[in-house]
């Protein structure tokens, strides 16, 4: 799989069905070559266009499923 095609899924936490948002970026580990975490942007819109809200880090162990159009996450 691509970047760009994991960047166009929504994430949606399993705990409360909620829209967390798109994957905006990716953390991975330099020798092994496999995802470390993924990030959201935060819960603010108008935060998230003047960087100034954190984004949400989610591990990748707390990935549940990446599916064709979303992924499913448990945090």
């Amino acid at each position: 799989m691509l970047y760009s095609d994991l960047k166009c899924k929504d994430v949606i936490n399993v705990k409360d069905c909620k829209k967390l948002g798109r994957v905006c970026d990716i953390e991975f580990d330099p020798c092994s070559g496999c995802i470390c975490k993924i990030f959201v942007p935060g819960s603010s819109r108008l935060l998230c266009f003047l960087n100034c809200e954190p984004q949400i880090a989610i591990p990748f162990k707390n990935i549940c499923q990446i599916g064709p159009d979303i992924v499913l996450v448990d945090i």
